[in-house]
Formats: C-alpha cells, sequence, structure tokens
C-alpha cells in the first residue's frame, strides 16, 4: 500500500513549519519533504534536514531536466519538490508531508493523485506579523510584504480538503493529528490490507 501525500500550505507566521515537524516526530511512518532552495540556510539549518540548499545554475539544470514535481519562486528565492524523492517515499509505503506555498499546491493538485490537501491559518493577520516580529529573521519590510502576499493566499484556503486555525498550537497539533489519522484509515487506502487478512471472506 503507497503512502499518502498531505499538501500543507500557509501564510507566514501561521506555525505551518512547527505543526510539520510535530507530526513527523509523533507518526513513525510519516517523513517530511525536504525541498530545494536556492535560498541561503537561517540560523541553525542543517542541508538535507531543513531543505537542500542549492545555487540558481544547479535548480535551473534540475527545472530543464523536469526532475521538479512542482516548483516557484517565492520572495525572490526558488523552492521545489523532486519528483524522484516523493516517489521513493511514497512507494515504500510511507505517508509524506509536502510543506509547501499556495502556488506550489496548485501545481501538485494537476500532477499528482490522491493528495490530501491542508491549510494552516493564524488566528489573525494581526498575530501572523506579531509571530514574525518575533522570530527575529526578517526585516520591517519583508514582514510587510509577507503580510500583503498573506491576503492573497488566504483567499485560496478553500480550495483545500481542512483548514486549521493555528491560536493554539496544542490544539491546533491535536486536529492536525486527527486529519492525518482519518486519512489513514479511509475505506479506500485500507481495502488492500482488509483483503490481505479478510482474502477468503470476500
Amino acid at each position: 500500500m503507497s503512502g499518502i501525500p498531505f499538501i500543507v500550505s500557509a501564510p507566514s507566521g501561521a506555525g505551518k513549519t512547527t505543526l510539520c515537524k510535530k507530526a513527523v516526530a509523533f507518526f513513525r511512518d510519516l517523513r517530511q519533504s525536504i525541498s530545494y532552495t536556492t535560498r541561503k540556510p537561517r540560523a541553525g539549518e542543517i542541508d538535507g534536514v531543513d531543505y537542500r540548499f542549492v545555487d540558481n545554475a544547479a535548480f535551473d539544470s534540475m527545472v530543464k531536466k523536469g526532475e521538479f514535481l512542482e516548483h516557484a519562486e517565492v520572495y525572490g528565492r526558488k523552492y521545489g519538490t523532486s519528483r524522484k524523492d516523493l516517489k521513493n517515499i511514497l512507494d515504500s509505503g510511507l505517508s509524506v508531508i509536502l510543506e509547501i506555498d499556495v502556488q506550489g499546491a496548485e501545481s501538485v493538485r494537476r500532477k499528482l493523485k490522491g493528495g490530501v490537501y491542508i491549510f494552516i491559518l493564524p488566528p489573525s493577520l494581526e498575530a501572523s506579523g506579531e509571530r514574525l516580529k518575533a522570530r527575529g529573521k526578517d526585516s520591517a519590510e519583508e514582514i510587510k510584504k509577507r503580510l500583503k502576499t498573506a491576503v492573497g493566499e488566504i483567499k485560496l484556503a478553500p480550495r483545500y480538503d481542512y483548514i486549521i486555525i493555528n491560536e493554539d498550537l496544542g490544539e491546533a497539533f491535536e486536529r492536525f493529528k486527527s486529519i492525518i489519522s482519518a486519512e489513514k484509515s479511509k475505506s479506500r487506502r485500507m481495502m488492500e490490507r482488509v483483503k490481505e487478512a479478510y482474502e477468503e471472506y470476500l
């Protein structure tokens, strides 16, 4: 039985990365898709763990070879999801989280079957701005740009299967876990295992 791709998007400051990391730590059969990016590593980020950091020439070469399932430019930096890496995870029976922006999600929607789409929201744009300031990784101008972009991203939230408002991290994570557990137990996903166990009765 192949794994499930969970596509998770959010505006900046929604807590998407924190929720995804907690989910991967909680579920033994869940992995994080590691995106390729041309941006520089932030303090504490590790190549091959947080992202695969490459230069523009290497990224553009991968695009030309058709190695990305999706790729997009966000805030002047390029991000992409490797087709091969994703296929290897899913074919092994493991599920995977694709933590990507709304542009990438729209591209994946057209190319990948069986995806579960989850949108994470902060309780308000003001709260998002405060979280970005507290993070201390972006300039005031960058935060302003991110919040402006967030307005357009939020308008696409109805296209997702689930929406989680991350006001309280504990509550948001419980909802996130419930979604993943429920999707893994859907009959259309479980029938292969059921047939193996009850073959003589079906």
